[in-house]
């Protein structure tokens, strides 16, 4: 999941040097918290979040194939 999350942002990110995913484990729910620079931000939120969401049910679909709860906190 983390790379697929990666691989969708620095799609997205003008500048993909900055993108940074890290990914932490708690039970049996996975966090991954998706790094950009400011300026690309509003690229990966979208307008009104509509990137976002769409990143996040692509996230939660190739969760429940791991079995698992998926959630992305984008800072």
């Amino acid at each position: 999941m983390r790379e697929m999350v990666e691989y969708i942002a620095k799609a997205l990110a003008t500048n993909p040097e900055a993108v940074e995913v890290s990914e932490e484990t708690r039970g049996n729910r996975t966090v991954l918290r998706l790094k950009v620079s400011d300026d690309d931000k509003g690229k990966v939120i979208g307008r009104g979040g509509r990137v976002a969401q769409s990143i996040r049910a692509l996230i939660r679909v190739a969760a429940v194939k791991h079995r698992t709860r998926a959630v992305l906190e984008i800072d």
